[in-house]
């Protein structure tokens, strides 16, 4: 076994020294240095252990493969997420900012689960038991089981792991969390590698499905060092507003489900609630047509969504704005340009604010034919017919291209009732299809036939 590697602290000053020495070398006080543990020494198989137990070489055909078995949480829009419900064994990363309801959501799914007769863990790192105990009180859930824990030291946990053997085990927060093996900070790079390392050992060992709460930068990106998002099998956003009721829960990774999937939520008095139809909070309610909104069918995973873009366009200065929210910026300078060049609406001495309703943040390209159906509609002061929606991406050299499964946007858009679609060539019923009842289709080619047929409609 290795040695220790150990250094002199001085108990009056603080300074350190290398070996012993009668006198401090930095308050010069007599008799003050005492011998410390930088690092403690372990056996190479318990700190390094393989994930995995060691097998032999298969030939992949060879290997059987078997769906894996989930447990749902008994939260519909959480299960959504995690791809139908918790893995054994799995490790799932969940981050957000503070205060927006990474803890109350953890509480409700484990307090559902211990009661469907699931063995669950809490352990807490930033509360004491007292506290979580109220905020279950605060929460509704009378006479709970769920077993808590409230510990930072690593070893503890995992022996606590080893003799109690939950099915479900929440660490809150891994930031928190500090192993005796090193003596840095709780909340540092080495110290989150390491209790993630040793935390995900132990679910792939025990069968134990580990949820990690995870603290975010102020850039929102998980702290710590970034290997954590590639060790675990999941990894969850909170995203939303902290003063808004809303919250919706992203799937960045999922080894076991659709990434990019969705679940949306509402903040109420009795916690974090599933949101049936998503789509009514994203969407408006004006009592008449106003300009400067367009209805978009988005897709989030495997939801097809309704989202509301407002634009506003106003008179600018020399130097116009351009802001967007939800919205990629660089792309609205670009649609800006190709509405300018191929549908001859020019916006270049004008402000230009672009807006998704709800908080909601899209990335994929097909809101670009909305976004520029709403920027005209506010240039013009025209709105939108009533009940229209509208998707598709937009090139540079003014064409409109489909949009993935364009099919399900359609038939989502008119189950809510919406009447009239402006969508690509490629996205519209086929000849001898089923048309979509209800829904009047138009298909277009490039960016000018959309900008007359809505002038037409208008």
């Amino acid at each position: 076994m290795a040695k220790e590697k150990t250094s002199y602290s001085c108990t009056e000053c603080g300074g350190t020294s290398p070996r012993w020495l009668g006198r401090c070398p930095q308050c010069e006080s007599w008799n003050t240095l005492i011998e410390t543990v930088v690092e403690a020494a372990a056996p190479a198989k318990n700190r390094f252990a393989s994930l995995a137990k060691t097998s032999a070489v298969a030939v992949l055909a060879d290997i059987e493969a078997s769906e894996v078995d989930r447990t749902p949480t008994g939260i519909g829009e959480l299960d959504r997420v995690l791809g139908g419900g918790i893995v054994e064994g799995g490790v799932v990363l969940i981050g957000g900012d503070p205060g927006i309801g990474k803890s109350t959501l953890l509480l409700q799914a484990l307090d559902g689960l211990q009661r469907a007769g699931v063995p669950t863990l809490y352990v807490t790192g930033e509360e004491s038991g007292a506290q979580v105990a109220l905020r279950s009180r605060r929460l509704g859930l009378e006479r709970s089981q769920v077993q808590v824990l409230a510990e930072i030291q690593l070893e503890k946990i995992l022996a606590t792991l080893a003799t109690n053997q939950p099915s479900v085990a929440v660490i809150d927060s891994i930031q928190t969390m500090y192993s005796e093996q090193l003596t840095s900070a709780p909340g540092s790079v080495a110290q989150v590698r390491e209790c993630a390392a040793h935390l995900t050992r132990a679910a792939k060992a025990g069968g134990t499905c580990i949820v990690l709460v995870g603290h975010v930068t102020k850039e929102g990106a998980l702290a710590g060092p970034r290997v954590l998002e590639h060790m675990v099998d999941t990894v969850l956003y909170f995203e939303g507003d902290t003063h808004s009721s809303f919250r919706l829960v992203r799937a960045i990774k999922n080894r076991f489900g659709a990434v990019n999937e969705i679940g949306v939520f509402a903040m109420t008095e009795k916690g974090l609630k599933g949101v049936a139809n998503p789509s009514a909070i994203f969407l408006s309610q004006h009592s008449e047509p106003v300009p400067g909104s367009c209805v978009l069918v988005t897709l989030e995973g495997t939801r097809p969504m309704l989202v509301e873009i407002q634009a506003l366009v106003d008179s600018g200065g020399p130097s116009p704005r351009r802001l967007s929210v939800g919205l990629d910026r660089d792309r609205l300078a670009m649609l800006l340009a190709v509405l300018h060049r191929h549908a001859g609406v020019d916006c270049l001495d004008q402000d230009v604010f672009v807006n998704a309703v709800g908080g909601v943040r899209i990335s994929e390209p097909a809101a670009d034919l909305a976004v520029m159906l709403a920027i005209t509609s506010s240039l013009r002061g025209r709105p939108l017919p009533r009940g229209f929606i509208a998707f598709g991406e937009v090139g540079l050299a003014g064409e409109v291209r489909p949009a993935p499964r364009g099919q399900e946007r359609l038939r989502e858009a008119a189950k809510l009732g919406f009447s009239v679609a402006v969508v690509p060539k490629a996205n519209a019923p086929k000849k001898g299809s089923r048309d979509i009842e209800g829904l009047t289709i138009h298909a277009v080619d490039r960016v000018e036939e959309a900008m007359e047929i809505v002038r037409g409609l208008a």
